[in-house]
């Protein structure tokens, strides 16, 4: 089946071999008969993703990890070795050099480009999204397997149309290769807008603190201002760098007011990312023990407070009914 169906895909007819693998697959699933099933998949989408049929590489892909839920396989580093050979495979878009924006077939060749990569992106984050969710269902991290997050991370840096860093971080906090990505925000200093800069270490690093990874935060921020001089490129030395510094300092003994001081100091830094905030409550929680409560939940418990004063005076007056 799996030389039949790659000789149709070389042939040119993708689409029919699409058809074929789901038909042929959901047969072998329905006889329980999983491991072929997964073969079949696995060589599929690989032979799909060779010839840039990224949509149909895809959902096979995705189905590749279906099998696994519905096998109920385990995680091991077999079924990631698996997982890994189907993700090198996603093309990575070239980006066109010494285009004349004035010039009509540029302007459609960059065009081109972009809905390219989104088509990648999508695929491909799709499927390594499905194999996460799996991962921390059948046995890997509870947050799912940081090699899969790693993989997701580092495709979102390289493919997104426009560099989208503060998803990528997302992931790479949940990996396991902080060098690597103190290798990305190195790569992005160099190119992104003027002002950028804090804000992508500063988030970096009160992901990991949400998490309550202070080694892998206390690494990065290093590892970062090494390269960044390594390669003569500026590191930041804003008020919201400061922050961070202190904040390191900070979170490695028991100061919860010195925690809740230096939110104060520097809260007009804080708020440039409105995302911030919410991440300190976190960091709060994991390092001091602070419940977090949401909007709601303040809201409605001054309410309760209220009502329960109001009803409190009532019975003492014996007029509740």
């Amino acid at each position: 089946n799996i030389a039949k169906l790659e000789k149709v895909v070389k042939e040119g007819n993708s689409y029919g071999a699409q058809q074929m693998y789901k038909s042929i697959t959901a047969r072998y699933v329905s006889a329980e008969r999983y491991s072929e099933a997964l073969d079949i998949l696995q060589a599929g989408s690989c032979i799909q993703l060779e010839h840039k049929q990224v949509t149909c590489g895809a959902e096979l892909a995705v189905l590749f990890v279906d099998t696994l839920v519905k096998g109920n396989f385990r995680y091991d580093d077999e079924i990631l070795d698996r997982i890994r050979r189907i993700y090198k495979k996603f093309p990575q878009t070239p980006v066109p050099q010494h285009l004349d924006l004035a010039d009509d077939g540029d302007m459609q060749q960059l065009s081109e480009t972009i809905a390219a990569a989104k088509t990648h992106l999508e695929g491909c984050s799709s499927f390594l999204k499905a194999a996460i969710k799996w991962s921390a269902e059948f046995g890997a991290h509870k947050s799912g397997s940081p090699e899969i997050h790693d993989m997701l991370a580092e495709y979102i840096y390289l493919e997104s149309p426009e560099v989208d860093i503060a998803r990528a971080s997302l992931h790479f906090v949940r990996g396991k290769n902080p060098k690597k990505f103190s290798s990305i925000l190195v790569n992005f200093l160099g190119k992104c807008y003027p002002g950028e800069e804090d804000l992508a270490i500063a988030r970096a690093i009160l992901l990991y603190l949400s998490l309550g990874n202070l080694r892998d935060a206390n690494y990065v921020i290093d590892e970062v201002k090494k390269q960044a001089e390594s390669k003569g490129i500026c590191f930041p030395l804003s008020d919201l760098i400061q922050f961070i510094k202190y904040l390191l300092q900070t979170l490695q003994r028991d100061a919860l007011p010195l925690f809740n001081m230096l939110r104060q100091n520097y809260k007009a830094c804080i708020e440039q990312e409105p995302a911030f905030n919410e991440l300190l409550d976190k960091v709060a929680e994991k390092f001091y023990g602070v419940r977090r409560q949401s909007p709601l939940q303040g809201v409605f418990g001054d309410f309760f407070k209220v009502i329960n004063c109001y009803d409190g005076r009532r019975i003492a007056c014996g007029k509740l009914f």
